[in-house]
């Protein structure tokens, strides 16, 4: 059996992309970077992370982790404490590119595992404060990395993106099948995006 290691809608919606049936199981771990730890160390640290504390749980099951943050001028953007945070941060990203990473790991039930993470950069449209604070209002921003969601409402503030979709919205679909096939998990063709 497969299980995710995690809360996110949006990474449950997209693996079942991929695979049909699986588990849910969330892990608790504390998501602090470190001292001037890079995004990717970070988004690799934390998937593996969460891997681990469902795998002590869950034993004799795949287990299935990410981690996704967005990164401008080399600090990490999380998702938003309250919306004054949120604010804040589409302030930002206005006018602006940003990079957003997204780390994920699997592990098989002996405890072997293989890691991934992928990289993708968004251009976001000059926003003024009145759309920001209209945006925020939605209640949308508040647990999304970076404070927007593409595949929703925030969708409209981005201008571009070079790279994986998938990976913007929080699980890069064409790795994570990759990384499932090698293990021997079937999977679906993932949609072209």
């Amino acid at each position: 059996m497969l299980v995710l290691a995690s809360a996110s809608p949006r990474r449950r919606e997209l693996l079942r992309w991929l695979v049909a049936e699986y588990e849910l199981d969330t892990a608790e771990i504390d998501e602090s970077p470190r001292p001037a730890e890079p995004a990717p160390a970070l988004v690799a640290r934390l998937a593996r992370a969460k891997a681990e504390a469902v795998a002590a749980r869950r034993r004799g099951a795949w287990i299935l982790a990410a981690d996704t943050i967005v990164e401008i001028d080399g600090d990490v953007l999380g998702k938003p404490a309250d919306e004054r945070e949120a604010v804040a941060m589409l302030g930002r990203l206005s006018g602006r590119e940003h990079r957003v990473f997204t780390g994920f790991t699997l592990l098989s039930p002996d405890g072997d595992h293989r890691s991934g993470m992928v990289e993708s950069r968004v251009r976001v449209r000059r926003i003024d404060a009145p759309r920001i604070a209209t945006y925020v209002a939605t209640g949308e921003p508040l647990d999304k990395a970076g404070a927007y969601a593409i595949q929703g409402v925030g969708g409209a503030l981005v201008a571009g993106y070079e790279g994986s979709y998938s990976n913007v919205v929080g699980l890069p679909l064409a790795e994570t099948a990759r990384l499932l096939a090698a293990f021997g998990v079937a999977v679906s063709e993932p949609p072209a995006r």
